[in-house]
């Protein structure tokens, strides 16, 4: 049984930083490509970035660009997002997603297994 677990979210100012992690288990980041997504009340589930397997490249929204980085530690099967210079619209419930597609995914039906999300609130 695949599990997501993401943890890391809270409530910070604009301009500050927060580092969102995935637990992953039962399947390993060697054999996935993994993103995050977030979702804003009253909007659509939007990707954010992705990591291919075995950490050979990351893709990125242009809203994000040059503020977030995704990273794996494939010895602890844990997917990261550093999100740095955090903007009022950045507030959504992030999460973590899994699939075995190659290639840059970036749509929700491309991802099998999801996580239950983490709240990232960025006061203004």
């Amino acid at each position: 049984q695949v599990q997501l677990v993401e943890s890391g979210g809270g409530l910070v100012q604009a301009g500050g930083s927060l580092r969102l992690s995935c637990a992953v288990s039962g399947r390993t980041l060697s054999s996935s490509t993994m993103a995050w997504f977030r979702q804003a009340p009253g909007k659509e589930r939007e990707f954010v970035a992705g990591i291919r397997r075995r950490g050979q490249s990351t893709y990125y929204a242009d809203s994000v660009k040059g503020r977030f980085t995704i990273s794996g530690d494939n010895a602890k099967n844990t997917v990261f997002l550093q999100m740095d210079s955090l903007k009022p619209e950045d507030t959504a419930v992030y999460y973590c997603a899994a699939t075995g597609i190659l290639g840059t995914p970036a749509s929700t039906d491309h991802y099998d297994y999801w996580g239950q999300g983490t709240q990232v609130t960025i006061s203004s």
